[in-house]
């Protein structure tokens, strides 16, 4: 519905670049652009609140996306779906396309998702005025995967719920600030004590505020 929100913050930093070396790739197809004769969405049958998005015109535009490009997975962004999590990553990054349908209003039409064989997606339990914003969220977490996306690629490995734990504290320049001081443990250059202090921090990190993570 608004194609202008895009790339937004995927066009900047490492994903920016990535998207500018040709790592990946962004199409977005205007929904508006295929309503020709009508309007995007209609009041809903058996009435209620708000508008649903028209399966003629969310149709057409499907039939174009594929028409430009083969599509290994459709998805709609909704908060009915299955919740998005770092285990969902893999299963995108090993896709050649995926298809990300943005809906506005009350939601779609439902013949629309089920004649094309949708699967739902969820970025948490709450509700976000539209897609846009949950789409950017899973492509993000998913370009930088990509091969040569990131600068370091070993930065992934340490990163919080790659190994089911979240991540250790950081700490940088000044040593000291506002009395607060860095654990003396990181200055010491004592590579395995320092890797014994951040698997700590991480594993007392994960148990106080993700316990459900704890086991997996």
């Amino acid at each position: 519905m608004f194609p202008e929100v895009f790339p937004g913050p995927l066009g900047v930093s490492v994903v920016g670049r990535g998207l500018s070396r040709g790592c990946w790739s962004l199409e977005v197809v205007p929904i508006r652009r295929f309503a020709t004769k009508t309007r995007v969405d209609d009041t809903p049958y058996g009435g209620g609140p708000g508008m649903v998005m028209r399966p003629d015109v969310l149709g057409d535009a499907l039939e174009y996306a594929l028409s430009v490009r083969e599509v290994n997975r459709r998805v709609f962004l909704s908060p009915r779906g299955p919740k998005f999590t770092h285990k969902s990553i893999a299963g995108f990054v090993d896709a050649e396309s995926v298809l990300l349908v943005c809906g506005r209003f009350e939601g779609v039409d439902q013949r629309f998702l089920d004649y094309y064989n949708f699967e739902e997606l969820s970025v948490g339990d709450y509700v976000l005025s539209g897609g846009e914003i949950a789409a950017m969220a899973v492509m993000d977490s998913c370009v930088r995967q990509i091969p040569g996306v990131l600068g370091n690629a070993k930065s992934l490995e340490c990163e919080s719920l790659t190994s089911s734990s979240l991540e250790h504290d950081h700490y940088t320049r000044p040593s000291a600030w506002r009395g607060l001081m860095v654990p003396e443990v990181l200055l010491s250059g004592d590579h395995r004590k320092i890797g014994e202090w951040r698997a700590s921090s991480a594993g007392h990190i994960t148990r106080r505020i993700r316990p459900d993570l704890v086991g997996e």
